[in-house]
């Protein structure tokens, strides 16, 4: 297990967005503390006059009496619940203008996330050990120690604001109703315009302090880039099975193009490739169906029933198994010696109709030694 000192690499895409998927992103506490405040304070400023009208008129309806509601407590009842009715819908209409602040400055840090894994249930919580061992991670004790800032910075702000309007505090209970909410008003909005100025310090550092900490927990060590790598490509061992395999069947599936080459060269029973060429279509001689042993063998006689010349060539047989590729031109060094073979089967192919005499035996190829994969072994050990 990697410890997080060598956790000093930028976390990959693929991490990213699994921790994405998880519900793991940039998230900032104090940013939605500002965005709640600075919305807040802004409609206060721009709905107070339309509030405080309502609340005026409420109230002056509210808290006037004569002797037939003294008489009526009903009506106490009634008039009570207008007044919540009011209150509420003030509330409501706040409330309407705030929640989109918060969405937005939610979505603004981390992107738009749709991730129900967070409402999971995470067993690893109920650990009492895990549960001291994040009380004293990095993240939260930074957290911590935000908040006492904060607090610290709050509470000396308000006491400083209160105690310089203590007495214009005072003064509001000696105020009529009516004109102490104007006076309530300014003064709870200037004293949260102040407050703002704290919040949003505090998430300007916050913003940054966040996006650096959520990079820090996800950074990777080469251990666990290399698994990365290998977990999303595959393991090299079954790939390179996967690939053989693949490549065996296709050999088996070639067996059917057999008819259609022009000759087959053999080495004589290990090795057996069939080529094509037409020189309108391609640019150089094709590799239709290739084999080994019984597969080989079943290539020559396919090749024979359908009179397609047989050839023995071993160095070139090997070669061309090796180094060509089904369906896809043979490799240019192989050009010359397999131009030899074309030019002996078409004067064969002649003879054999009469326009010509029947050729001698195939001439000695000239294979380069690097491309026959057993230049480098002994002729008892190569296969005939």
């Amino acid at each position: 297990m990697d410890s997080s000192q060598d956790r000093n690499l930028p976390a990959t895409q693929r991490k990213l967005q699994k921790a994405r998927d998880d519900g793991q992103v940039t998230r900032s506490r104090d940013l939605g503390n500002l965005a709640v405040l600075g919305t807040g304070a802004v409609s206060m400023a721009m709905l107070a006059p339309t509030v405080v009208e309502h609340l005026k008129l409420a109230l002056s309806q509210q808290l006037s009496f004569d002797a037939s509601v003294v008489s009526q407590t009903s009506d106490v009842l009634v008039r009570l619940h207008d007044v919540t009715l009011v209150g509420m819908g003030v509330a409501v209409a706040f409330a309407a203008i705030i929640l989109p602040a918060v969405i937005i400055s939610t979505v603004a840090t981390g992107g738009w996330v749709m991730s129900f894994k967070p409402l999971g249930p995470d067993f690893d919580r109920l650990n009492p050990l895990t549960g001291i061992g994040r009380l004293f991670s990095k993240e939260q004790v930074s957290h911590v120690f935000k908040l006492v800032l904060m607090t610290i910075a709050l509470i000396a702000v308000a006491s400083s604001y209160f105690m310089s309007h203590l007495d214009q505090v005072a003064q509001l209970v000696l105020q009529p109703s009516v004109a102490a909410i104007p006076l309530l008003g300014n003064w709870v909005s200037a004293g949260v315009a102040l407050l703002l100025l704290v919040v949003f310090a505090v998430a300007a550092i916050d913003v940054p302090l966040q996006a650096y900490m959520f990079s820090s927990r996800m950074r990777m060590s080469h251990q666990e880039i290399k698994q990365e790598h290998k977990d999303s490509q595959g393991n090299p061992q079954m790939k390179g099975k996967l690939r053989a395999r693949q490549k065996e069947l296709a050999q088996r599936n070639s067996v059917g193009a057999v008819p259609k080459a022009d000759f087959v060269v053999m080495n004589p029973t290990h090795f057996a490739v069939a080529l094509k060429y037409d020189e309108n279509k391609m640019g150089a001689p094709q590799v239709i169906s290739k084999g080994a042993d019984l597969l080989a063998l079943k290539i020559r006689d396919l090749a024979k029933s359908n009179k397609v010349p047989v050839l023995q060539s071993p160095m070139l047989a090997r070669a061309l198994y090796a180094h060509a590729e089904l369906n896809q031109e043979i490799p240019g060094n192989l050009f010359a010696a397999v131009a030899q073979v074309l030019a002996y089967v078409y004067k064969l192919k002649a003879a054999m109709q009469g326009d010509g005499p029947m050729p001698d035996e195939l001439p000695e190829l000239t294979v380069p030694p690097e491309m026959d994969p057993f230049s480098q072994l002994t002729p008892e050990a190569a296969p005939a």
